[in-house]
């Protein structure tokens, strides 16, 4: 297995231009696909999980081309992919282990009116699509696991279409599910009602689908956040140039270093993020950073030993694990509530947390939807930590290296699946 060793340092200095968003990178993707019109995407994620995307949109009949830089233009296929496939041979979609491509295109494939065979790595299999698949079949979808019940792959047909009822969704295990549906069921041309049942999680990124479809010319009506209305006249239409915010996720790593050791801008983000990963900074505040926000850019200092913190962290779930670290040069012991969502991503987050924090020295209690990091006096030296395959495990535990210890960080081009170059990035503000 490949590894990576980051020697010990004792100081973060500089500034990052961040990668853009990975959430926002593979929604503006798909509804510029769906559009009416030819949408310039600027600042697109470079990304294993964008690659599926773009694989999965060419395959589909959808015409790409990249332009300079970080820029694709995407002529839009008016709501309906070109490539259809038949019973016999459906068309072939290996998605990887990209959530964002694989939950939303499952419910616009469901309503795509052709047949379509789903698949990934095997963690893919393991990560549970249920909840979305039930709420499509309310619609009148066709959808088969080929596997275990509940989980990828899936087989798609034509559906028969019936929106005369409110479509009920879970919201409490993956936003993604809401996502999804919320993007899909504007090629019905129907009206359509979604009521959530249980409560929402990751609202934030609910907004940032809201936000986006916007862009494109949907509009849906909210009443709070357990029912969501769309019209029988909505389309998506080309905003035609479209530029994807820096990832505030990715921002989190940069910002936790100036917070333990320094000071680190980043760019790309700032004050008008539409995405809620951007609230992390309230966190950082809370444990005794300093922030300072302008209109494209965020700057966190260390200015003194950082504060234990007890936090719900059910509407920053992906940067919550950065605080996971953080925890780590505390002054005592810290807990992350409602992080339930943590378990169904790309690993068992809370165990994987949990295991990889006890070889540096930290005292860890895990719950169904909680963790709590007591510090050790001394971090461990020299721990190798296992990464799951998750880019997330990877670039949170290069943070302990500023504990002046190193570390060997197992497999370390896991972080291709959102920031291939991270690793460089961390490499050039620590010292």
């Amino acid at each position: 297995m490949e590894q990576l060793t980051l020697p010990a340092a004792h100081h973060a200095q500089g500034s990052i231009t961040l990668p853009g968003s990975k959430s926002i990178s593979n929604r503006t993707l798909l509804l510029a696909a769906l559009a009416n019109g030819t949408t310039d995407i600027h600042d697109l994620l470079a990304s294993d999980d964008t690659a599926r995307m773009l694989e999965a949109l060419q395959k589909l009949g959808v015409k790409l081309k990249k332009l300079a830089g970080n820029t694709w233009q995407v002529v839009g296929c008016e709501g309906s992919f070109p490539n259809k496939g038949s019973q016999e041979k459906p068309i072939d979609l290996f998605l990887g282990n990209a959530g964002t491509a694989f939950r939303p295109l499952t419910a616009a494939l469901a309503f795509s009116n052709g047949y379509y065979y789903l698949h990934g790595v095997p963690r893919m299999h393991e990560r549970p699509i249920g909840d979305l698949v039930d709420a499509l079949r309310q619609a009148g979808a066709q959808i088969e696991y080929l596997g275990n019940e509940g989980f990828p792959p899936l087989k798609i047909s034509p559906a028969k279409l019936n929106l005369s009822q409110s479509i009920k969704i879970r919201g409490d295990v993956s936003s993604q599910f809401l996502t999804a549906l919320l993007m899909a069921l504007p090629l019905t041309k129907q009206q359509a009602t979604i009521e959530l049942v249980g409560e929402l999680i990751s609202k934030p990124y609910i907004e940032i689908t809201l936000n986006l479809m916007a862009k494109f010319g949907v509009k849906v009506e909210r009443n709070g956040w357990q029912q969501f209305s769309i019209s029988n006249r909505s389309e998506y239409l080309s905003p035609q140039v479209i530029f994807v915010e820096g990832d505030a996720s990715s921002a989190s790593y940069f910002l936790a270093a100036g917070a333990i050791a320094g000071e680190v801008q980043v760019n790309g983000l700032g004050q008008n993020s539409i995405q809620g990963d951007v609230k992390f900074t309230e966190a950082l505040e809370l444990m005794g950073a300093e922030i300072h926000f302008d209109e494209n850019s965020i700057i966190a200092s260390n200015i003194g030993k950082l504060k234990a913190i007890n936090l719900d962290c059910n509407h920053t779930p992906d940067a919550a694990m950065t605080l996971a670290i953080l925890a780590l040069f505390a002054d005592g012991t810290s807990t992350l509530r409602n992080i339930a969502s943590w378990r169904v991503k790309e690993t068992d987050r809370i165990a994987a947390m949990a295991t990889e924090l006890r070889k540096v020295g930290a005292i860890v209690e895990e719950g169904a939807d909680y963790i709590t990091i007591t510090p050790p006096a001394q971090l461990t030296p020299n721990a190798v930590i296992d990464t799951y395959d998750d880019h997330r495990m990877a670039m949170c535990f290069s943070l302990v290296s500023l504990g002046g210890v190193p570390i060997t960080i197992n497999d370390p081009k896991c972080v291709n699946k959102t920031f291939p170059d991270y690793f460089d990035a961390f490499k050039k503000i620590v010292s």
